[in-house]
């Protein structure tokens, strides 16, 4: 299976490694190009035990890729997981403009049919929000029903 990871983070990194470990094809995408270079050298921002050897034996194996293009990874992929921060956003609650920058990102990058899994720590309550986010470029109400790709969440 081909699966694109967003965000390189305790969650997107760890799962992204685990499901290359089981042989599927995964490309982890970041917005930062430094942790991206380090993690093709092997330098991980993290610590997790083990989390280093799965990485490099699957980079090495050509099963792990690491990216900043978003367009390439989401177009050779079937599921798309968004797994970036959502830090405080003073008022107690999370700041989920990352989340929804990267799932209109992706809607705009969709080339056909995609399951979009959300692994961010967001409220139940938001979940139809980031749903709705994605859109299918199209340009006539038409094309629309006739092209756009169903997304799952």
């Amino acid at each position: 299976m081909k699966l694109t990871v967003v965000g390189t983070g305790y969650v997107g990194l760890v799962a992204g490694t685990c499901f290359a470990e089981y042989g599927n094809q995964v490309h982890c995408v970041d917005i930062d190009e430094t942790k991206i270079a380090r993690l093709k050298e092997g330098e991980m921002p993290i610590y997790e035990p083990g989390l280093k050897e799965m990485v490099l034996r699957n980079y090495e194996r050509g099963r792990l890729h690491f990216t900043t293009d978003l367009a390439h990874a989401v177009q050779n992929s079937m599921i798309v997981f968004i797994a970036v921060g959502t830090p405080d956003g003073g008022d107690g609650r999370p700041d989920l403009r990352g989340v929804m920058k990267v799932a209109e990102d992706v809607g705009r990058h969709m080339n056909g049919y995609k399951i979009l899994v959300n692994k961010s720590t967001v409220p139940v309550s938001k979940s139809a929000r980031i749903a709705s986010r994605p859109r299918w470029p199209c340009r006539s109400s038409t094309e629309l029903s006739s092209k756009r790709p169903t997304i799952r969440f």
